[in-house]
């Protein structure tokens, strides 16, 4: 167990004074992943501040007709909360699959965005790792990589990214609201994580001394015609394979609008605005689902023992995609690989 010492952050403000005089500080709300983390030597805090009770639980809707999350609102409340439930089932179905109960009952949803990426060399510290190690190498290209990324990787890393919620908050076009010295400022979603490029210690492009404060939603939850498949190598408590997060708009058959991501593939949740825009004005059917997993799946490469990865993604992204268009999401209980 390494040393480290432990505070309380009163307010945001607090929070951020905290962070910035601390370089080695860690933020801790549900400690879901970071706690793994100390555990593995993967990360060594010498101070831990305690965010868990900042004020900011509450789910609102706001002028614009979205919803602000706070950052501080478990998985569980916001899964299971009539709002989201209703407005918002994709990202409700997208929480509910991923982890435990009991972890979904301890995750924040700030703390969700900032997982660390998935790779069993990251987590070992005994090999080389370029996301801890800038410059050692990265082990799972040569290595042990059925669990790693086919899409927008590099020499220097072929992690994926974790979340369930995620890839369901790609999907909708959320927007990330963060605080640091500098004030306030908001992300778009798409542009909070990172591809790992040459620097892939950096899997957000959130600051180091900056905060998530919440996530907002934009009006339009696709609340008739959405699914989220995740297909993974048993039915509970694992990570995806491949996820799919699939909503559309339509005028009879036609599609007047598409959203389109995926997980467990990338770095970052996966989108490609060319695979929506192929979408529309196309019958929804197989043909034209067809078409779009093969523009979202362009540049996909395996490394050995993740080619299957590319097959199962085309073949997921059709199966969801019909899903969202017949209004009949996923069940929650046909998640297993076959």
């Amino acid at each position: 167990m390494i040393p480290f010492q432990y505070a309380r952050a009163n307010d945001v403000a607090d929070a951020i004074k905290q962070i910035a005089a601390d370089p080695s500080a860690k933020f801790i709300a549900g400690g879901t992943n970071l706690i793994d983390l100390i555990k593995y030597d993967v990360e060594e805090p010498t101070r831990l501040i305690d965010i868990s009770h900042l004020p900011l639980r509450s789910i609102e809707q706001t002028s614009t007709g979205g919803v602000l999350i706070g950052a501080m609102v478990p998985n569980t409340d916001l899964a299971y909360h009539p709002m989201i439930e209703e407005r918002y089932p994709l990202l409700a179905r997208a929480i509910m699959s991923g982890a435990s109960q009991q972890l979904r009952n301890m995750a924040s949803t700030g703390g969700n965005l900032l997982q660390r990426t998935r790779c069993f060399y990251f987590y070992d510290t005994a090999t080389p790792c370029n996301k801890r190690e800038p410059g050692s190498g990265c082990s799972a290209i040569d290595g042990v990589n059925r669990i790693n990324a086919v899409l927008g990787t590099s020499q220097a890393c072929i992690a994926t990214h974790p979340s369930d919620m995620c890839v369901a908050l790609a999907a909708l076009d959320a927007t990330v609201h963060v605080a640091g010295p500098a004030g306030a400022r908001t992300i778009a979603f798409a542009d909070f994580h990172r591809l790992p490029g040459n620097t892939p210690q950096r899997d957000t492009n959130l600051e180091p001394d900056e905060i998530i404060t919440a996530i907002e939603l934009p009006p339009k939850g696709f609340s008739a015609n959405y699914s989220y498949l995740k297909i993974r190598d048993r039915l509970s408590y694992a990570f995806a394979l491949v996820s799919v997060a699939a909503a559309l708009e339509l005028d009879g058959d036609t599609i007047k609008e598409a959203r389109l991501a995926l997980g467990g593939v990338a770095h970052k949740p996966w989108r490609s605005s060319a695979a929506e825009a192929a979408l529309l004005g196309k019958r929804a059917d197989a043909t034209a689902f067809a078409q779009a997993a093969d523009w979202l799946l362009h540049g996909a490469k395996g490394y050995g023992h993740n080619n299957f990865k590319i097959g199962l993604a085309r073949r997921a992204i059709v199966r969801t995609l019909g899903q969202a268009a017949r209004g009949m999401p996923q069940s929650l209980s046909d998640k297993k690989i076959r």
